[in-house]
């Protein structure tokens, strides 16, 4: 029988990399999918020495042409079946839209968007069938428009609709599915974005520790949207009361601050 696997992508730093840590100390073999060969390698060593089983590393970049199916034949020829999926591969740009690179943006939507949901349809069957679940990480960007980052804000809505629509398509089956939605979380993610935190980052931080623990005690739980410290928590609460025209100049002013 094929050996069941959670399969984190985005796993060489950050929340990616706190995620694999708490799946392999609660005793999941992990498959670990990132760009950086030698981070996965590291990362994989240091989990093994806690006495956890080591994970498997597989060094792929999901935003390249043909990468996904290549990742799907990789895990299947390793004997190994997909239970749990962790989509949390991805990355942002600060700066209008207008002045941003084409390119870069356009691979922002590969990666936050195309990839997230081609590894979900590819390895739903095995999901289904060992009835496990989908932890998908989106951002608090995710109930915000995103003046100053606007395609990432809008990658990050994508991502929190249709995590919320799988939930739904796939509740009869007994599949768990999560999204994540942190604040800013000091991580390589803000550099690679050109964002430089403010006060307003200070208020809704949460360590990248603690995000990944409050998303996988989200999913065990299966918790429809984990929204990890009570800043964060109360922003979705806030923009029902808020006219929209009020959070567009408000997030505009803000991202104009972090560049």
């Amino acid at each position: 029988m094929a050996e069941r696997v959670t399969l984190i992508t985005g796993a060489s730093s950050g929340i990616g990399l706190e995620l694999t840590r708490i799946f392999a100390a609660k005793g999941h073999t992990c498959v670990l999918v990132a760009r950086r060969a030698d981070r996965l390698s590291e990362l994989a060593e240091i989990v093994a020495a806690t006495g956890a089983k080591k994970p498997i590393a597989i060094a792929c970049d999901l935003a390249a042409e043909g990468a996904i199916a290549r990742l799907v034949e990789d895990v299947a020829a390793l004997g190994f079946e997909v239970e749990i999926l962790v989509n949390n591969a991805g990355f942002g740009l600060a700066g209008a839209a207008l002045t941003l690179d084409r390119a870069q943006q356009l691979e922002m939507i590969d990666l936050n968007v195309r990839a997230l949901t081609d590894l979900t349809l590819r390895f739903a069957d095995s999901i289904i069938r060992h009835r496990g679940g989908i932890l998908n990480v989106a951002s608090i960007a995710a109930f915000l428009p995103g003046p100053g980052m606007a395609v990432y804000y809008a990658t990050k809505a994508f991502v929190l609709s249709f995590t919320e629509a799988m939930r739904a398509e796939l509740h009869k089956s007994g599949v768990r599915v999560t999204a994540l939605c942190p604040g800013p979380v000091p991580t390589e993610f803000q550099s690679r974005a050109g964002f430089v935190p403010g006060m307003d980052s200070k208020l809704l931080k949460v360590s990248a520790v603690d995000v990944a623990r409050a998303g996988y005690e989200g999913l065990m739980a299966n918790r429809r949207v984990v929204l990890p410290g009570f800043a964060v928590r109360s922003i979705p609460l806030l923009l029902r009361f808020v006219p929209r025209a009020w959070v567009l100049a408000a997030v505009a002013k803000v991202q104009q601050r972090h560049r």
